[in-house]
């Protein structure tokens, strides 16, 4: 059994800087701009959209829960926007902290209660990563939900940095070329799902949640295993970042602008029929150029 860790409360709302100060300002208008036009780049809310934004108690989805209802109010298009929070039953989890904030702002919300942590905890032995399973059982409540009551798009929290950090967590340990999408169709084929903060830096999220003082949630179930891939991918990000800053974000540029002649897969790039001297000729069988692979040892 894994060892239960202390969920803490959020900072309280007093402690934090005051919003309204120009600096906040800025970062509003920042993020606010980086949210619409990934919206608009993307094609990601439409006229009569159900948006289900997904509320963990984190920075990201406090932040894009936020810059979502203050696009609503002047958004070309009509949608609505209901949070939906999964409270999977982790020990010590302060449960009545959404609800209150939700209601506070006025924005039509559902808590789904879900005992995944017990599975997973059951599951995974002690000192093993959590996160597959865990995001695996998370996603299967939220969309079962979200089939449930009609909505349209699934608003997930991942910013530019986690689309940055997937693609060389993929690069670096399962050797593919593949990321996060800003939108995409789910296997199955009945959601949508949208990452409106696609364009907004980790930094630019963290510093206005700061100054809005959101009642932040730590995830202690798996945010305590050091050892995680991601977190030695987010190492060499930051490094990178104060070596040479603006990085991260050329990187981030360059996974929307692929070059598949440029590359290595023949699926994506016609090598054999480059410089063949006619159509025919890429049709004929090509002869070998490499020797039989070793006999296996008996």
């Amino acid at each position: 059994m894994s060892t239960v860790l202390p969920l803490h409360e959020p900072l309280p709302r007093a402690q934090a800087p005051r919003p309204g100060t120009p600096d906040v300002q800025k970062l509003a208008t920042r993020l606010r701009h980086q949210v619409g036009r990934a919206i608009a780049d993307f094609g990601m809310i439409e006229d009569g959209d159900k948006v289900m934004v997904c509320l963990s108690g984190g920075k990201d989805s406090y932040t894009l829960l936020d810059i979502l209802l203050q696009l609503q109010k002047k958004a070309p298009v009509s949608f609505s926007i209901t949070a939906v929070n999964l409270d999977q039953k982790q020990p010590g989890f302060p449960e009545h902290i959404l609800p209150a904030y939700l209601a506070s702002l006025g924005v039509d919300f559902h808590i789904i209660e879900q005992d995944t942590y017990s599975v997973v905890s059951r599951v995974i032995p002690e000192g093993k990563t959590m996160c597959s399973l865990c995001s695996r059982l998370r996603r299967g409540a939220l969309y079962t939900y979200a089939e449930a009551n009609g909505f349209t798009k699934i608003a997930l929290g991942h910013h530019r940095d986690d689309l940055v950090a997937t693609f060389f967590l993929n690069l670096f340990f399962h050797a593919k070329l593949s990321g996060m999408p800003p939108k995409l169709r789910s296997d199955d084929g009945k959601h949508v799902v949208i990452r409106p903060l696609a364009y907004a830096a980790e930094d630019d999220i963290a510093a206005y949640a700061q100054a809005k003082a959101f009642p932040i949630i730590p995830c202690n179930l798996c945010g305590s295993q050091e050892n995680l891939q991601r977190k030695q991918v987010g190492l060499m990000m930051r490094q990178w970042e104060r070596d040479t800053p603006g990085r991260i974000e050329t990187i981030a540029r360059a996974l929307g602008d692929i070059r598949p002649s440029q590359l290595s897969d023949p699926k994506l790039f016609d090598f054999l029929g480059l410089g063949a001297g006619t159509a025919a000729a890429t049709a004929v069988a090509r002869p070998a150029w490499h020797d039989d692979p070793p006999a296996q040892a008996s």
